[in-house]
């Protein structure tokens, strides 16, 4: 399993998001700045975030960005979901898969089950305010 840019990207934004938080809306073109990315990209990303209740935004010359909730409300696990879905290493892993009929007899299901609860344990286990706390002075 890979984690794509828009997924680290996202965590990245609320984590700048986070730090950055003065209770003023924080600007496109400074996220990007700081984070060294593309604000077209930064664009589809905080799209996402935005439909999903993550961040609230408001438009205009003062206009921009915050967190909808406090930091330690959101984990990594769930801005990596949002982003690119499923995080299971395979379909099979997840409790709702239904499309193999090898489940009962796979010699490998096990660990397939047993990294998707590891890699959920330590992504749902870190929120935003905890990345936050790690490197305060970063951007």
């Amino acid at each position: 399993m890979k984690i794509s840019t828009k997924g680290r990207y996202a965590i990245k934004v609320m984590l700048d998001l986070a730090r950055n938080n003065t209770g003023e809306y924080v600007k496109v073109k400074d996220i990007a700045a700081r984070q060294d990315i593309s604000e077209k990209y930064l664009e589809q990303i905080i799209a996402v975030l935005n439909k999903a209740g993550y961040v609230k935004s408001v438009r205009g010359a003062q206009g921009g960005y915050m967190l909808a909730k406090p930091p330690e409300e959101y984990t990594v696990g769930m801005v990596l979901r949002l982003m690119e879905g499923s995080i299971a290493p395979v379909a099979c892993a997840e409790s709702d898969y239904t499309d193999c009929n090898k489940c009962d007899t796979c010699e490998t299901l096990d660990v397939w089950k047993e990294l998707y609860h590891a890699i959920n344990q330590v992504v749902d286990g870190v929120t935003i305010a905890d990345l936050a706390a790690k490197n305060p002075t970063e951007s």
